[in-house]
């Protein structure tokens, strides 16, 4: 049986919650998640200590023990990426195939930092929105995307990942530049390309499901809702990873993403304006 090891910024959150039953039926047992490691106790939380306890998981007392016991690597923290580098430093060092959570970065910067690492030190990496798994875009002609119109739930800083994600997996890499259109409690963010195609992405609060609008050049569109299982879907590609120590993620998609989304932050402050990417 392969040992999985969590690094987290606390454990108790709800990707820590699930992955570990999810990674273990789905590996038929061959995988487990078997240590972890939290930088702090989030107070309304159960600390490190009692949740490794509920989910029998052994708590280290270092990010280094982590690494040295465990095959495989998760680094967690979802909604708190601004700790994903400190987190991912042994973990990038190791040579071990690691797995970093979304968001990845929270900026251009530290994405590509992150990949230099994990190249310098021959580690397999990669990060990923589950929403890219989904069955519902894994059948769609990519070619002739004009234009996408995406719907989803949560705030801005958290979950636009979801929607910026898929858009860069059937639109591509070439974005330019950016325009925030959105309000104070409905985010939204015009993403333009090189070649003229655009994308917006939109938050409509945690009733909103994942929708997604296509028009191709040849005038006919498509109209997603996203429903299947884009996390069983996930865990499954996670699970190969780990086998065969190869992502299914670009690195230049992952740090388009980042780009769009750091420069979203930015845009949201001068609303209306185009703002070119680097």
């Amino acid at each position: 049986m392969k040992k999985i090891g969590f690094i987290d910024y606390f454990l108790d959150e709800w990707h820590a919650e699930k992955y570990p039953a999810w990674l273990e039926k789905t590996s038929g047992g061959e995988m487990k998640v078997a240590y972890a490691y939290g930088m702090a106790n989030m107070a309304g939380k159960l600390t490190n200590s009692e949740w490794c306890e509920k989910k029998e998981i052994k708590l280290l007392d270092s990010i280094e023990a982590v690494v040295d016991q465990s095959d495989y690597l998760v680094v967690l923290s979802p909604d708190h990426s601004e700790y994903h580098e400190e987190l991912s430093q042994l973990p990038l060092r190791s040579g071990k195939p690691t797995f970093i959570d979304k968001t990845f970065a929270p900026d251009r910067a530290g994405a590509i930092r992150m990949f230099e690492l994990a190249d310098k030190h021959g580690t397999p990496m990669y990060s990923t929105s589950a929403l890219r798994f989904a069955a519902e875009y894994s059948g769609l002609v990519k070619q002739g995307i004009e234009s996408i119109c995406s719907l989803g739930p949560g705030e801005f800083g958290n979950y636009s990942i979801h929607q910026v994600e898929p858009i860069v997996s059937l639109m591509g890499t070439d974005v330019i530049r950016v325009m925030w259109t959105g309000t104070a409690n409905t985010p939204a963010l015009l993403i333009g390309y090189a070649d003229g195609r655009q994308a917006t992405i939109n938050l409509y609060g945690l009733e909103c499901p994942f929708n997604m609008a296509l028009s191709y050049e040849t005038g006919q569109s498509k109209f997603l809702k996203i429903e299947s299982d884009f996390f069983g879907a996930f865990i499954e590609n996670l699970i190969g990873f780990f086998e065969s120590g190869k992502p299914l993620v670009p690195q230049a998609e992952t740090i388009a993403i980042a780009t769009i989304l750091e420069a979203g932050m930015k845009a949201a402050k001068t609303p209306y304006q185009w703002l070119a990417l680097p």
